[in-house]
C-alpha cells in the first residue's frame, strides 16, 4: 500500500514520467503556518546539480491543493503536488524487454502483469521523494524543540565523500553511502513495546527510501561484539541522560530522551554507465545491456534529507498520539 502513519496519516500518488507527484497528510492540524517559501530550503537539499547528481532538473515547486488556506492549514487533508517537466521517457523503451539489473523493473512487470509505468521507474522512483521532503517540512513544524539533522557521512567507503564523488565520475560507476541521522531534544516516551517500537516505525519509514539497504540505532552490529557491561548506558540522574548513548535514544522501543542517533546504508544507484548483462524478455537470452537514461553516480549525496522528511514523520505522527493519551 501507499500510506503510513495513524494520526498523521500520509499517501503517496504519482510516477516518475507521469504529470506530476505529490502526498496527501490526512490528520495534519489545524493552524500551521505554510508558505512556498518554508520548503524550498529542504527541496533544494534533495534537488540534483552537484557533481555526481542526475542531469535531471526540476523546478520542484510545491502547489498546495487543499488542506490550506490564508497561509495555514486548515485540518483538512493537505495535499501537496510537484508537476514533471524534464522528462526522457524514449529513454526507457528498452527496458519492456530487457529489465535493468538491480533494479525493480523485473519484479514490478511480474506483480503487475506488465500494466505498470516502466518509465523512469514509475511508481517505485527515487521522484517520488520530492513528495515526501514536502511533508517532511511539515512534521518538522509540528515538533517542536527537536530537531532533525541528517548527513552523509560515508560514500563509497570513504570517509572524504568529495573525494570518493570523484572517484565515481572518474571510472563512471555508481557508489553507495552511509547516512547519520541524530535527533535532539526528543521527549521520553514515544514508541511502543513491540510493533510500533520507535525503530520499528523509523525503519520502516526508512526503508521507503529507494536504494535504502540497511539501518542501525545507537552502536547497532558493533553491539553484538560487546559486553554487556560495555554496552549498558547508565543513567546519570532521575532526567534520564545516559553517560553513553549505545542505545541509540531507544529503550524497550521508547525514547528515553537521549540524543535518537542511527545510521543507513545506502546502496549504489543500480544504473551505472558501465555495460552489463540481462535477460531479455523478447529472445529468452542473456544479452549485453547499457542502461539509458539519466541518473546519479551516488544518490546517496541526496538522500540525507530524505532521511530526516520521514524521521521527522514518524515523530510527528507519536507525539500526536501521545497527546491523545495526556
Amino acid at each position: 500500500m501507499n500510506s503510513f502513519g495513524r494520526l498523521l496519516r500520509i499517501s503517496l500518488f504519482g510516477e516518475s514520467h507521469g504529470p506530476f507527484v505529490g502526498i496527501i497528510l490526512d490528520g495534519c492540524p489545524a493552524g500551521i503556518a505554510l508558505e512556498e517559501s518554508d520548503f524550498l530550503a529542504d527541496l533544494d537539499r534533495r534537488k540534483a546539480g552537484a557533481t555526481g547528481t542526475t542531469p535531471r532538473r526540476e523546478d520542484d515547486r510545491p502547489e498546495l491543493i487543499s488542506g490550506w488556506f490564508n497561509g495555514n492549514t486548515t485540518g483538512a487533508p493537505l495535499t501537496i503536488v510537484f508537476r514533471n517537466g524534464n522528462t526522457k521517457s524514449g529513454d526507457y523503451d528498452r527496458i519492456r524487454d530487457i529489465p535493468r539489473p538491480g533494479h525493480a523493473d523485473f519484479v514490478l512487470h511480474e506483480k503487475y502483469r506488465g500494466f505498470n509505468d516502466y518509465r523512469g521507474g514509475g511508481h517505485s522512483s527515487g521522484r517520488l521523494t520530492v513528495a515526501l521532503v514536502a511533508a517532511g517540512v511539515v512534521a518538522k513544524k509540528m515538533l517542536g524543540s527537536s530537531e532533525v539533522h541528517a548527513t552523509l557521512t560515508e560514500a563509497g567507503g570513504m570517509e572524504d565523500v568529495e573525494a570518493a564523488v570523484a572517484k565515481a565520475v572518474a571510472e563512471q560507476d555508481s557508489i553507495g553511502g552511509i547516512v547519520t541521522c541524530r535527533v535532539s531534544n526528543l521527549p521520553i516516551g514515544l514508541g511502543e513495546p513491540f510493533f510500533h517500537s520507535l525503530e520499528s516505525l523509523i525503519s520502516q519509514a526508512v526503508f521507503s527510501i529507494p536504494a535504502v539497504k540497511g539501518i542501525e540505532f545507537g552502536s547497532g552490529f558493533a553491539a553484538a561484539a560487546m559486553t554487556g557491561s560495555a554496552h549498558n548506558d547508565m543513567l546519570k540522574d532521575g532526567s534520564g541522560k545516559t553517560a553513553t548513548n549505545h542505545a541509540g535514544g531507544i529503550n524497550g522501543g521508547i525514547s528515553n530522551g537521549n540524543e535518537l542517533c542511527f545510521r543507513v546504508a545506502v546502496k549504489p544507484t543500480s544504473s551505472t554507465p558501465r555495460p552489463q548483462q540481462s535477460w531479455s524478455r523478447a529472445t529468452g537470452k542473456v544479452e549485453s545491456f547499457e542502461v539509458k537514461g539519466r541518473h546519479d553516480l551516488c544518490i546517496a549525496l541526496r538522500v540525507p534529507v530524505v532521511v530526516e522528511a520521514v524521521t521527522a514523520i514518524v515523530l510527528a505522527d507519536l507525539m500526536l498520539i501521545a497527546r491523545s493519551y495526556s
